[in-house]
């Protein structure tokens, strides 16, 4: 950088009063060259290439020209000495030194901010921050500079330029955006900070507000603390300012226009949220803590400080729906969730901007820092089809983590927010000993959002007054950081004396706001401010009417033939001039025959079949995945590309008269926040069949706690509903052991309560029947669908158009299909997914009459009524009924289904397992051994 200067300083043309202006184009040029001339870009190059003498020369009106235009640009008029008033080379060098100066305070200044209550870091050497690097001494402090970009007045002290960006960037409040390459964003936010100084000027009322606020937040753990004695709580104690920053977020939201919120966070600080931010009821806090709550029919219910709750605020532009969601100890799983969340209401109120839902996440530091998820949540911000208009991201930073942890262990970097840079969100550090500072970073952050609909960060640096929970004694493993503790005033403590000293409060109001509170608790009144009861919500969705389970028994899935070949027709037209890749053009002129009913049905057909005929019922189809558009193993294309020009056209969209009914994204490659996302989008939204797809199932094992924590058993503990439906690929094919198994054990062993669905289906009209059955039935339970691979152009895997007409639905057992007389079985194979097909074959090839095979095509809730006639009637003759799997045994549907396989069986039947041995892995790797293996097996089958 400094060679660049001085070799600026040589150019002709860079003497007398044009060095402020080179200077600042310098500066832009370093921060988004795109945005200077073609002529200031080359000369600039020059300069880091070698000769600047290279570069042609430019007249010094040119110069002042084009610096007054992009000054204008950037919002901010040009303010610099005239032509006229010329500076030596000496005087430019200084009036240079001084803008680097000020550059490297809004580059750095937060590394020397006063943002620890606890002052527990040693104050770092940012030698960018001392004037003497620059080479300013004493003799210029009190010469006047020109500021350059600075919001404040045209030319200042030196003295008092850095007693402005001092207080600035250096106060309780520690602002990084300089990260940013947007110039409009960075200008807007230095113009933010700059004109105030980083320094609220609220009014009496607002500030005996917040310490109304601060006192309700430490009021309710004292109180907590005093009655329910070494329980777990997961105390705000030191982070109270986090109650006022999140009353300001409601309220500065709903100025906005903001409608419905969405909260996640995990323990730290949620009851205080339920009680003093969603107006819960003390008593019934107190009923929960004393365990005085009726269990009946609760399901297996959770901790308190795991608990949702919603309810309705008035703001300054009416009431806003506040929805804190269910969140598990998994910590930041919940943050695609509330995303997803906010989606999907963003999409019930066709807000495409999110000016009307806003998304809230609390984090902790050491969890922002350390888990994964967090940056792939980050990921989803501004990608197609995961979009909601920026998420306020709140961290409530104890500076420990969890009780043990030191920042050296928990992370790498200074800051734990360094993974918000990578979608260039700004970060606002801030003390939460001043309250005041709280508040006025989250109008900034608030107003950030509502301008540039991004994410944006508050990284709230607090402590924890007591250890992990309650009853943690946290000085054995961090005395000196608890020594501080004990000794440092409360956050309530330090503002009321404040406050007392400016005047705004007598010293005995302070603990009247405290009594107050406390009679408000022992009355058991609700002591959140501005709550509503009563609000009509047209945008609500009324679940009660998807809890009748006994409504999809007999449930009629088949559509009239004339639907049906209207459909296809619709899904066959293109646009003009729009040109297939030879291949898909080929697969489309299948489809127009399988819609005629002169070819037979494949997967790809069925599916979209279903799709267009849910849509035309009125529901709206959401499926994501790592390739979901034309389907991993190219077999679906609902999204279709121009070969001339790469433009693309989804015929589904055109169904309906709303072409964001039918959403096919290609996601992003991650699966545990996309699937988060999903279900948080189900859970709101039981009329949209909402669908994740594994590019291999293996690979959902990367989503295991979304499954564990919310999709299995987000009913039973929360009450809370979803549809959501899942596709793994899932089929033995040589492949080997990421490429085979979607892990079928891990969700059975996951069922009970009738919290799910587990289906395999082996046809495509099987497949088209289950997808209409999972929206058109009334209630909504999650859809585990083990896709197939090779069966999707298996010749035996293909079905008819009449398969899809009315009378027809899906089938949880399959019957014998061969011309078997059911006297003469003597076996009968049990089995589900592909292997059906090869046992099928080798038993043709093999003429055997004396076996049936019987497909069971629903797995869980599994279908005992259906598959019991079979073996204790149909083929009562039989005396061996042999389940058959490709999986090893150790894994599949074997441990956790052969209870109901029995179950079915008569007195006198014998049941036996065909398949792999037991094995660590889920498939072998060599092609040759897995084809010996499922040779064998099918052998058995059939055999032993």
């Amino acid at each position: 950088m400094k060679g660049s200067f001085e070799k600026l300083q040589r150019s002709s043309y860079l003497s007398g009063a044009n060095a402020a202006f080179i200077e600042d184009l310098y500066e832009q040029y370093l921060a988004d060259a795109s945005r200077l001339p073609d002529e200031w870009r080359a000369y600039f190059q020059g300069l880091e290439h070698g000769d600047p003498r290279q570069v042609r020369e430019i007249p010094h009106s040119q110069v002042r020209a084009e610096f007054a235009r992009i000054a204008r640009g950037n919002g901010h008029a040009a303010r610099r000495p005239s032509a006229d008033s010329g500076l030596s080379p000496q005087e430019a060098e200084k009036q240079a030194a001084v803008l680097r100066l000020i550059n490297a305070w809004r580059v750095r200044g937060h590394q020397l901010a006063n943002i620890d209550p606890l002052a527990l870091r040693e104050t770092p050497e940012i030698p960018d921050l001392d004037p003497g690097f620059h080479n300013l001494t004493e003799a210029d402090m009190d010469r006047e500079f020109n500021t350059g970009s600075l919001f404040t007045a045209d030319q200042m002290r030196l003295r008092d330029i850095i007693t402005f960006v001092q207080r600035t960037y250096g106060g309780t409040i520690g602002s990084e955006y300089m990260h940013i390459t947007d110039t409009v964003e960075k200008r807007w936010i230095q113009e933010n900070l700059e004109r105030c100084q980083a320094q609220p000027d609220f009014g009496r009322d607002r500030k005996r507000e917040i310490l109304e606020r601060i006192t309700a937040a430490e009021g309710i753990e004292k109180y907590l603390h005093s009655k329910y004695v070494g329980q777990k709580r997961f105390s705000l104690e030191g982070g109270e300012s986090v109650i006022p920053l999140l009353d300001e977020v409601i309220q500065r939201g709903g100025s906005h226009g903001v409608k419905e919120l969405v909260l996640g966070m995990a323990h730290r600080g949620r009851l205080n949220v339920l009680i003093n931010l969603l107006g819960k009821s003390p008593a019934d806090l107190f009923q929960e803590f004393e365990g005085n709550f009726n269990v009946e029919n609760a399901g297996s219910g959770d901790v308190k400080y795991h608990l949702g709750y919603s309810s309705d605020i008035q703001t300054p532009e009416g009431p806003l729906h506040l929805a804190l969601a269910f969140n598990p100890s998994h910590l930041e799983i919940v943050d695609p969730v509330v995303v997803g969340s906010a989606r999907a209401r963003m999409q019930r109120r066709r807000d495409r901007q999110g000016e009307q839902v806003l998304p809230v996440l609390i984090h902790g530091d050491a969890a922002f820092a350390g888990q994964g998820v967090v940056m792939e949540t980050f990921q989803l911000s501004q990608a197609r089809g995961f979009y909601t208009g920026g998420t306020v991201h709140i961290i409530i930073n104890n500076q420990i983590g969890f009780t043990t942890s030191n920042p050296l262990d928990s992370r790498s970097t200074v800051y734990c927010t360094e993974v918000a840079k990578m979608v260039q969100a700004p970060i606002f550090h801030v003390n939460a000993d001043d309250p005041e500072a709280v508040v006025f970073v989250t109008q900034l952050a608030m107003d950030y959002r509502k301008r540039f609909r991004k994410d944006v960060v508050i990284d709230m640096i607090c402590y924890r007054r007591h250890g992990h929970n309650e009853a943690d004694e946290p000085a054995a493993t961090q005395p000196m950081m608890y020594g501080k503790i004990k000794q440092h005033l409360t956050t309530r403590q330090l503002y009321a004396e404040r406050l007392a000293e400016e005047g705004v409060i007598a010293r005995d109001e302070a603990q009247d706001f405290v009594s107050d509170y406390r009679d408000a608790l022992d009355a058991g009144k609700v002591v959140a401010p501005h709550i509503l009861t009563g609000v009509r919500n047209d945008y609500a969705v009324d679940w009660r009417r998807y809890f009748a389970e006994d409504g999809a028994k007999g449930l009629d899935t088949g559509l009239p033939i004339a639907t049906i070949k209207e459909l296809a027709d619709n899904l066959q037209a293109l646009p003009d001039r729009f040109e297939l890749n030879p291949r898909v053009a080929g697969i489309m002129e299948s489809r127009r025959k399988m819609g005629a009913g002169a070819l037979a049905l494949d997967w790809g057909f069925a599916e979209l079949m279903a799709y267009a005929a849910l849509l035309r019922d009125g529901y709206k189809v959401r499926l994501t995945g790592q390739d979901s558009g034309r389907g991993t193993f190219s077999h679906r294309h609902a999204v279709l590309h121009n070969a001339q020009d790469g433009s693309t056209y989804i015929p589904l969209k055109n169904i309906t008269t709303e072409p964001e009914d039918f959403v096919v994204i290609d996601s992003l490659l991650s699966e545990e926040a996309v699937l988060g996302f999903e279900y948080g989008y189900a859970t709101n939204d039981p009329e949209t069949m909402v669908i994740w797809e594994g590019q291999f199932g293996d690979f959902v094992n990367g989503a295991q706690v979304v499954i564990d924590q919310f999709i299995s058993s987000g009913e039973t503990k929360w009450g809370r509903l979803a549809g959501l439906t899942m596709y793994l690929p899932h089929g033995y094919e040589g492949q080997g052991p990421e490429h085979s198994s979607a892990r079928l054990e891990r969700f059975l062993q996951l069922c009970a309560d009738q919290n799910m669905q587990i289906c395999v289906p082996t046809t495509p009209a099987q497949f088209f029947h289950m997808i209409r059955r999972q929206m058109v039935r009334p209630y909504r339970k999650p859809l585990i669908v083990f896709t197939p691979k090779s069966l999707l152009r298996h010749k035996l895997s293909t079905s008819s158009l009449d398969d899809l007409t009315e009378g027809n639905r899906w089938q949880s057992v399959i019957d014998e299909i061969d011309d078997i007389k059911a006297k003469d079985v003597e076996r009968v194979v049990l089995c589900s997914g592909k292997v059906y097909y090869d046992v099928l074959q080798e038993r043709r090839n093999r003429e055997m009459t004396n076996t049936a095979i019987v497909r069971i095509e629903q797995l869980y809730p599994f279908p005992e009524e259906e598959l019991a006639p079979l073996l204790r009637r149909r083929y009562n003759k039989a005396t061996r009924i042999v389940w058959c799997q490709e999986e090893p045994k150790n894994q599949g549907a074997w441990y956790s289904t052969q209870h109901h396989f029995r179950r079915c069986m008569k007195d006198g039947q014998e049941l036996s397992y065909a398949g792999r041995d037991a094995s660590a892995s889920p498939a072998v790797g060599y092609p040759k051994l897995h084809h010996e293996q499922q040779r064998k097996l099918v052998d058995d089958a059939l055999t032993a």
